[in-house]
């Protein structure tokens, strides 16, 4: 009987929606799939660590063009990841990650969460529109756009 709870989400629907939105207007531009996930906490590794291992069981590392990318979230821990598969971190290094990251803590800060999520991923799209643009009906949505809700 609890198995059928859903996860609640920490934002209104139309938050919600306004997030969704900028995932799947960025994958009309490209073949990159991304995906967020948040959880209240992350339990007792690195953060970067744990991206991975999100990364992992929600098999973002099977896309074909390996250019999958994961926004973590721990809400409770304050803690924020990007982990991009080898296809897109090849092209862009752990520079462009980094940036990422401290221009959604900056705007974390400014209580600006939905912001700060949506410009990531407007951030993330445009690299990923350049280096691994939309292959037109070929190109297939491999991932769910929907956010993930942990624990």
């Amino acid at each position: 009987m609890f198995g059928l709870l859903k996860k609640k989400s920490i934002f209104s629907e139309e938050e919600n929606n306004r997030i969704v939105k900028a995932i799947q207007s960025s994958e009309l531009r490209t073949s990159g799939e991304i995906r967020i996930y948040i959880e209240s906490r992350n339990p007792l590794m690195s953060t970067i660590d744990r991206a991975k291992a999100i990364f992992q069981q929600l098999q973002m590392h099977e896309t074909q063009q390996r250019n999958a990318v994961l926004l973590y979230l721990a809400t409770k821990d304050r803690e924020v990841a990007i982990f991009g598969d080898d296809g897109i971190h090849q092209q862009v290094g752990s520079a462009f990650w980094t940036k990422q990251v401290e221009q959604m803590i900056g705007l974390f800060k400014e209580n600006n969460l939905v912001d700060g999520i949506v410009k990531c991923v407007e951030e993330v799209s445009q690299v990923l529109i350049e280096k691994f643009p939309h292959q037109g009906q070929a190109d297939q949505n491999e991932l769910p756009d929907e956010i993930v809700f942990g624990k």
